[in-house]
């Protein structure tokens, strides 16, 4: 993650944030923030990571007057919003890593759909949580709105903080209709919203897609809150937008290492303060590493043994699949259960007792097998380079980069 400066629409030095991928570079996405909040939000973080993991950068800044960019807020509108989403998609253009992507949370939802339009290198457009008309801000502060254009500006308290709104930023809004943007935008959409969203009601998605063309997707976001802060529900929205997003992007990876023709499987941190992992195998495979809660883990993906285990039982059931398709027999379907004897916790303990380990390997057979053909399949099960592996041991080589 580099922390870098840009200038805004306004003039003003924006704070931005761009998460990069730790492998190939295939893509750059921008992720706009709610209103009254800041590029580093929980759900920005998470979305940000999952995306740099599948090998999207994400540039994330804080608009004009917000968070620690400069400026003054009170000056700022949403057209100027809008203004620094394409100050934004332009800094990247001229570091060479024009934006394909645009996320949008809440009224950066709608500022993103304002702008995309007039981004020529975006395929992909996302809002999570977004209003259909920009005005519908203004509820936040509906007392305040007669001082506000009485006087030409009004501090109100927004989710705990002042902040200091312009007449100008509200006739912005009032006066602001998206309909033609969002039916003239030609670019993929998704639209993700909470049914129980209790700060832009679940009708502002309906609205939006309905005046989209295709191709344009929704998903709702279930029981999440607005800002999207639950873990769970910030993973499922990056879940979500790296796997549609995947479809409109050319995410095509360079050839892999010398020696390494799999490509390069990596483990990366997700969350500091428990043990899940983003399991990435170039920008199209992705899984979720983590420890069941009696270990301190979150149990929101398989444990290591869980995935070893995994490697034994597809590579079992591939091998067999392969040798009965040359000798064409009659098989007609392969599962393979594991089972390992310890848990990845335990084995942490190099003085515990009994340090071997044994998987348990049951296999179904389906199909008009004889008994030799089952006998000799059950030999060929053997046979499965992981099992192999696992028998004779391996080398691991360590390096600290």
């Amino acid at each position: 993650m580099e922390k870098i400066t840009f200038t805004g629409a306004q003039g003003a030095p924006l704070a931005a944030r761009l998460d990069m991928p730790e492998g190939p570079h295939l893509a750059t996405a921008i992720f706009a923030h709610c209103f009254s909040c800041s590029k580093d939000i929980a759900a920005a973080r998470r979305i940000a990571q999952r995306l740099a993991g599948m090998g999207i950068a994400v540039l994330r800044f804080d608009f004009t007057g917000l968070g620690h960019s400069g400026g003054e807020f009170a000056n700022t509108t949403f057209t100027s919003n809008a203004g620094d989403l394409k100050a934004a998609a332009a800094w990247l253009t001229n570091q060479r890593m024009a934006p394909s992507l645009m996320i949008g949370h809440s009224l950066g939802g709608a500022a993103v759909l304002k702008a995309a339009g007039e981004i020529e290198s975006l395929r992909a457009v996302v809002t999570i949580g977004a209003p259909f008309s920009p005005k519908h801000v203004t509820h936040h502060f509906t007392e305040a709105l007669p001082r506000i254009m009485e006087d030409g500006m009004a501090s109100v308290q927004l989710a705990g903080r002042p902040f200091c709104i312009g007449r100008e930023f509200v006739e912005d809004v009032m006066s602001e209709d998206l309909t033609p943007e969002i039916a003239g935008l030609r670019k993929a959409l998704l639209v993700m919203h909470a049914p129980r969203d209790e700060a832009v009601g679940i009708e502002n998605a309906t609205q939006i897609f309905v005046a989209a063309k295709h191709p344009k997707s929704f998903v709702t976001l279930d029981d999440a809150d607005h800002l999207i802060s639950r873990a769970r529900d910030a993973e499922y929205a990056a879940e979500v937008i790296a796997a549609w997003s995947g479809r409109y992007l050319d995410l095509r990876a360079p050839a892999p290492p010398p020696g390494a023709p799999e490509g390069v499987v990596r483990s990366s941190e997700a969350d500091p303060e428990g043990f899940l992992q983003d399991i990435t195998s170039g920008p199209r495979h992705h899984a979720l590493a983590d420890e069941p809660r009696a270990y301190g883990g979150t149990d929101r993906g398989m444990s290591p043994y869980g995935f070893l285990s995994a490697a034994l039982a597809a590579c079992t059931s591939m091998t067999l699949r392969m040798y009965a398709r040359r000798k064409g027999w009659p098989l007609e379907h392969v599962s393979v259960d594991v089972t390992h004897a310890k848990v990845h916790a335990q084995d942490s303990d190099l003085t515990g007792p009994n340090r071997i380990d044994r998987f348990t390997r049951t296999i179904r057979l389906q199909g008009t097998l004889d008994d030799q053909q089952r006998d000799r399949l059950l030999e060929i099960a053997d046979r499965c380079p992981v099992h192999k592996t696992l028998e004779a041991g391996a080398s691991v080589e360590t390096r600290l980069e």
